[in-house]
């Protein structure tokens, strides 16, 4: 064996609990595929760097292959544009916005989809083109398309998921759009976060199929979701157990935002402590009351900013162990989000596999437990 196919194997041998991987057809795409394909460049985080600063690592370098074939994440762009390859002084910083997804994830994603032999699956999101070809590879070349929305990630993807072996039907354009021949699919799987299911994806996977997707927004909270599709641009479902975070797509991303300057508001005492809001479902709950503001601050001095009306919120410690909220605009941010948060810890804190979503042409809706439980809309 290579050294390439020895690391392969070590990699997929260490899938162990919710990550191994059960299908031998899934087992043999994890063994098969070179993911240094996929990854000749990517940035690797410096570490005690605030801003993050990365440095670019190439095909080739002592440390390339082992980071290719450890169960990581790799970044790959910065900003929209900032490639390895596009770094003249040894670092960069940016915002992370294509990557090579970790491994597991990858395969965990395509055993939860449930794919069967003969089904017909659109894949949002190419990036790299590593999780595409391992769908190719399992299930047919004929049965795979994959959409990106980055031209120049798009091109990259194609040359290497061709130099492993695969011709999927690949497209270049907004995914959230779905396929644009408006294909019928058994089965959609989304390699990025969207703010809510795009409908034309409810339209485009037929009754009995399903979806599998991460749900985000402006204040980074994440669910992943498998829905049923059960008519025409309806579907149900729950959220899955884990952490699964994607990067949002593009068209559902934020709008640019100036400096953010903290203006006087009416204060009050806040009944929830702050902090709560930054654990991974608190942040969750707090996104689905709030869904146009964003999320900054730490601990007890979280800040809240409405992208949509410029209203803010912000939380400060007192000296007797409380916390106080300013809130100003027309929206009352803290309102909103401590009330979600009592009803959340009123239903026991469930992690999101305690949620489900119920989509209809009326709208979308998020829930606590059952669908007459709590529940939020999300934005359309």
């Amino acid at each position: 064996m290579s050294t390439s196919e020895q690391l392969r194997a070590a990699m997929v041998d260490a899938f162990t609990g919710e990550d191994a991987i059960t299908d031998p057809a899934w087992d043999s795409a994890a063994r098969s595929v070179p993911r240094e394909l996929f990854t000749g460049s990517f940035f690797l985080p410096i570490p005690g760097n605030n801003p993050t600063t990365y440095r670019p690592v190439f095909s080739g370098d002592p440390d390339w292959l082992e980071h290719v074939y450890s169960n990581e994440t790799l970044v790959t762009q910065l900003d929209g544009h900032t490639r390895p390859e596009d770094v003249t002084d040894g670092t960069a910083t940016g915002a992370p916005t294509s990557s090579s997804t970790l491994p597991s994830l990858v395969l965990r994603m395509w055993h939860q989809l449930d794919t069967e032999a003969g089904h017909r699956v659109l894949e949002i999101g190419t990036g790299t083109g590593y999780s595409t070809a391992l769908g190719a590879h399992r299930l047919g070349d004929g049965n795979l398309t994959s959409i990106e929305y980055d031209p120049r990630v798009g091109e990259a993807a194609a040359i290497a998921i061709k130099a492993a072996g695969h011709s999927p039907r690949l497209i270049i354009g907004d995914g959230l759009l779905g396929d644009p021949d408006g294909e019928p699919y058994d089965r959609l799987i989304a390699t990025c976060a969207v703010r809510h299911i795009p409908p034309p994806w409810l339209h485009q996977v037929k009754p009995g199929g399903r979806i599998l997707v991460t749900l985000s927004g402006w204040s980074f909270g994440f669910g992943l979701a498998l829905l049923d599709v059960t008519g025409p641009g309806e579907a149900a479902g729950r959220f899955l157990p884990g952490y699964t975070s994607f990067m949002i797509a593009r068209p559902h991303d934020r709008p640019p935002r100036q400096s953010l300057s903290l203006l006087p508001g009416d204060e009050r005492p806040t009944r929830i402590d702050p902090e709560t809001i930054s654990t991974w479902t608190g942040s969750w709950v707090a996104q689905l009351a709030a869904p146009s503001a964003e999320r900054m601050g730490a601990g007890a001095h979280q800040i809240l900013s409405d992208v949509a009306t410029g209203s803010q919120a912000r939380t400060a410690p007192t000296p007797d162990g409380g916390w106080t909220v300013v809130q100003r605009g027309p929206l009352r941010l803290w309102d909103q989000v401590e009330t979600a948060v009592e009803a959340w810890q009123d239903a026991g804190e469930p992690h999101q596999e305690g949620f489900g979503i119920t989509i209809s042409p009326s709208g979308q809706r998020v829930w606590i437990g059952h669908e007459n439980g709590p529940g939020w809309n999300l934005p359309i």
